[in-house]
C-alpha cells in the first residue's frame, strides 16, 4: 500500500529536483543533445507541474537515455515510478541516483520502501537502516521507522524492532499508530521470553515466577499466589520474591493472607535491604498500626534509597502532619507533585497540609486538582474496561 503521508512527505518539491536541471549544459554534449535534453527536461517540468505524472515519466526516461549521470531526473522519474506504483521500474533509478550521490537519504529512504514492496527484504532493509538515523525530517522518519518495524517484526529481531519504536516515540510520543506499535512489540517480546524460558526451564523457580506475573495481569489472584510459593520453595534466594509475594498476599480480601504479608515484607526488607520499595510498605504497615515513629524510618529509608520516591515521599508526608510538622509534609508533598503533577494522592494530601497551614486558597486549588486527576482516571479506566472484548462463548453463557 501506498502510504498517503509518504506521498506528502517526498513530493517532488521536497527533494528540490526539478528546478536543478544544470547538467543540461555539459561540455561533451552536442548542440543536437543539449537541444532534445532542453526539450525533454521543460516538457518534464511542464507535466509535473501540472501533476500529470504520466505524461513526465517517459519524458524523463528519454532525458535517462540521454544523460545516464543525470542524478536529478534519475531522482524524479524513481519518485514519479514509485509514487505510479511500478516499483520494480522505480528500483533502478531510485538505485542509481544514490550511487551517484550517496548522501540523498530521502531517495535512499524511498528506495528501501520499493525494495520491500517488490519482495526484496535485504536490500530493502540495508537502505532503509542506512537512511533512517539520517533523516531529520520527522513526517518521514517515523514512515521509514514503521516500514524499518515491519520488516523486523516480520524476521521476528523483536529488539531491533524495539529500539527503532524507542526513537519514533521519543518524536511523536502520543501517536495513538506509535503506541499500539509499541504495544504489540513488547508483547511479543514478552512472549517471546516466556517461550523461551519454557523451553529451557520449564520447572524452575523463574518459570514460576513469570507465570504469576501472566496470571496477576489476568487478575487471577490465588493462581499468582500459588506459583510465587512454587517459584519460593524451589528457590528461596530468588531475587524480589519476597516482595512479590506480599503484594500478591497484601491484595488478596482474605485477612488471613493479607496478615500473612506482612512477615513477606519483613523478609523482603531483610534479604534486600536495598530495596526501597519494600522499605516502603513496611513504612505503610507500621503507620497502619499506629506506629508513626517506626514507619517514619522505614520511608526516611527507602528514600535514602532512592530520593524523591513517590510513595516513600507521600507516606513520610501523612506522619510529618500527624505529627504537627505540616511544613517539613508541604515541602515533601510539593517536591512529588513537581515530578508528577498528576499524582492524585498527592493533591489530596496536600490540600490537608495546606488546611493546617490556614492556606485556603491553596486547599481549593489542591482539592480542584485532585477532583481533576481522579476524574480523568476513573475515566481512562471507564474507557479500558470498554475496550476489553467481551468472546463470543461469554456472550453465549449471558444467553
Amino acid at each position: 500500500m501506498i502510504l498517503v503521508a509518504m506521498r506528502k512527505i517526498l513530493s517532488l518539491a521536497l527533494f528540490g529536483f526539478v528546478v536543478g536541471y544544470g547538467s543540461v549544459g555539459h561540455a561533451q554534449a552536442g548542440d543536437t543533445q543539449q537541444t532534445q535534453l532542453a526539450a525533454h527536461l521543460h516538457a518534464a517540468q511542464r507535466f509535473m507541474a501540472a501533476k500529470q505524472p504520466e505524461k513526465a515519466i517517459p519524458e524523463l526516461q528519454a532525458v535517462v537515455v540521454l544523460q545516464p549521470e543525470n542524478v536529478e531526473a534519475r531522482a524524479n522519474l524513481g519518485v514519479l515510478l514509485y509514487f505510479e506504483n511500478r516499483f520494480e521500474e522505480a528500483i533502478p533509478q531510485l538505485k542509481a541516483a544514490v550511487t551517484i550521490n550517496p548522501q540523498l537519504w530521502k531517495i535512499q529512504s524511498l528506495l528501501g520502501i520499493a525494495e520491500r514492496r517488490a519482495g526484496d527484504e535485504a536490500d530493502g532493509r540495508a537502505d532503509l537502516e542506512t537512511a533512517f538515523p539520517n533523516i531529520t525530517e520527522e513526517k518521514l522518519k517515523v514512515e521509514v521507522g514503521r516500514n524499518l518495524i515491519e520488516s523486523y517484526a516480520a524476521t521476528n529481531d523483536l529488539d531491533k524492532a524495539s529500539q527503532t519504536i524507542a526513537v519514533l516515540l521519543r518524536l511523536e510520543p502520543n501517536n495513538p499508530a506509535l503506541l499500539y506499535i509499541s504495544y504489540r512489540i513488547h508483547s511479543d517480546m514478552a512472549v517471546s521470553a516466556m517461550l523461551e524460558l519454557g523451553l529451557a526451564a520449564p520447572n524452575s523457580a523463574e518459570a514460576h515466577q513469570a507465570m504469576a506475573h501472566e496470571l496477576q495481569r489476568d487478575h487471577d489472584l490465588p493462581a499468582t499466589i500459588a506459583n510465587l510459593r512454587a517459584a519460593l520453595k524451589l528457590d528461596p534466594n530468588l531475587p524480589g520474591i519476597h516482595f512479590e509475594l506480599a503484594e500478591a498476599l497484601h491484595a488478596s480480601d482474605d485477612q488471613r493472607l493479607r496478615a500473612e504479608s506482612e512477615g513477606e515484607y519483613r523478609l523482603a526488607v531483610k534479604t534486600n535491604p536495598g530495596d526501597p520499595k519494600a522499605a516502603t510498605r513496611m513504612g505503610d504497615i507500621e503507620v497502619e498500626k499506629g506506629n508513626m515513629d517506626a514507619g517514619a524510618e522505614d520511608y526516611r529509608r527507602a528514600l535514602k534509597l532512592q530520593p524523591g520516591q513517590a510513595d516513600a515521599s507521600i507516606g513520610l508526608a501523612n506522619v510529618l502532619n500527624e505529627q504537627g510538622k505540616p511544613a517539613e509534609a508541604a515541602t515533601l508533598l510539593e517536591q512529588v507533585e513537581a515530578s508528577d503533577p498528576t499524582n492524585v494522592l498527592a493533591h489530596y494530601r496536600l490540600s490537608a497540609v495546606y488546611r493546617k497551614l490556614k492556606r485556603p486558597a491553596d486547599v481549593k486549588r489542591e482539592l480542584e486538582l485532585y477532583q481533576k486527576y481522579k476524574a480523568e482516571r476513573e475515566k481512562l479506566k471507564a474507557v479500558y474496561q470498554q475496550m476489553r472484548v467481551t468472546s463470543p462463548q461469554g456472550d453465549d453463557e449471558k444467553k
